[in-house]
């Protein structure tokens, strides 16, 4: 069992209050992601679940049980950093095994822990090497390796992929993924890469200034957030936004409004995510004109200005489409059902 529960969480450091009564069910073996903003909290709140920083008021529960008070070494949790923390003296298979050892496990329990532990990491011939002789991959891998063996209820990993070039960022995400489906352990993973929160988790908890602003699966996140800072914080390139006009709005801004906000009287932003931003010749949708364009191969990201509106907007479109240059005008064809509306206070609108 692996349940984490937190009722009403509160940190503070002196009059800074960091964690704003959270409550949150963590399932029995779900993958779940963290993500957010630098200083959104994430890491401090992951860090209370593992006994490295107090509670302030509110209650953790593991498997049911209170945890506020439980030494971190008892919580039946082990936790991943963002550095890779290996001993320098030691192998790889004393420091997958240092945990045990203090722990008093017998040495021949140890080392077959360590070997069926590393079987399953792929690093068996590595277990002999120092830290130094190990590329960022392989030292993660033996990071991983050294929580997995401690046999935990929880895995608690603070943005383990941030040191690793893109390559092997990839290449990790699929072995976590293959990793928790082996394993069937409740795994927390921080991270503020939305790439990473959408490829890897059953759900996603999406933090803001000490709060939880959603949580739910990772389309349901992306296609019906709860308000405008889900909607921008998840995507890449990012949803475009656009202000509800002034009675004297330039017409194509004003255009773009009456297609967008749905008719909604509340409505005082409208947003729509790049890929259902559709280009068309000039003179057919709204006008625009081409800022910059991204071309990534297969498809191109295209910036846009559309007179009146603050900011540039953004369509994704296929390689051939997006071989336009700087200056052209073109027409908008938004999708206008997955076009979406928000309130004065960011609410999405339904």
């Amino acid at each position: 069992m692996g349940q984490v529960t937190l009722r009403g969480v509160h940190k503070r450091f002196g009059a800074t209050e960091v964690i704003r009564g959270v409550d949150l069910e963590v399932r029995d073996g779900e993958f779940l992601v963290f993500v957010g903003p630098s200083g959104c909290g994430k890491s401090t709140l992951l860090r209370m679940i593992a006994g490295l920083e107090d509670i302030s008021s509110g209650d953790l529960l593991i498997d049911g049980l209170r945890a506020n008070d439980v030494r971190p070494a008892d919580r039946g949790a082990a936790m991943v950093f963002q550095s890779y923390a290996l001993y320098p003296h030691m192998t790889v298979a004393e420091n997958m095994g240092f945990a045990l050892k203090m722990a008093g496990v017998a040495k021949a329990e140890r080392e077959a822990q360590v070997a069926r532990t590393a079987e399953t990491l792929r690093i068996t011939e590595l277990l002999q090497r120092l830290p130094k002789e190990l590329s960022g991959g392989q030292r993660q891998r033996v990071a991983i390796g050294r929580a997995i063996v401690r046999k935990p209820k929880v895995f608690l990993f603070d943005e383990p992929l941030s040191n690793l070039d893109a390559a092997l960022r990839v290449n990790m995400r699929i072995e976590l993924a293959r990793l928790h489906k082996e394993l069937g352990t409740t795994m927390v993973y921080v991270t503020h890469d939305q790439v990473e929160a959408m490829t890897l988790g059953d759900r996603i908890a999406v933090f803001n200034k000490g709060r939880i602003e959603q949580i739910g699966a990772p389309l349901t996140l992306y296609q019906q957030p709860a308000n405008e800072f889900v909607a921008g914080f998840l995507g890449a390139p990012r949803i475009n936004l656009v202000d509800a006009p002034a009675a004297t709005a330039e017409p194509a801004h004003a255009a773009l409004w009456a297609l967008l906000h749905g008719g909604r009287a509340d409505a005082r932003r409208a947003g729509l995510r790049p890929e259902h931003l559709h280009l068309a010749a000039a003179g057919q949708g709204v006008p625009a004109r081409v800022e910059l364009v991204e071309q990534l191969g297969d498809s191109a990201i295209v910036h846009l200005r559309v007179a009146g509106v603050q900011d540039a907007l953004v369509a994704k479109a296929g390689a051939a489409e997006g071989a336009l240059p700087a200056g052209a005008e073109v027409g908008l064809q938004p999708d206008l059902a997955a076009a979406m509306a928000f309130d004065a206070e960011g609410r999405r609108l339904p």
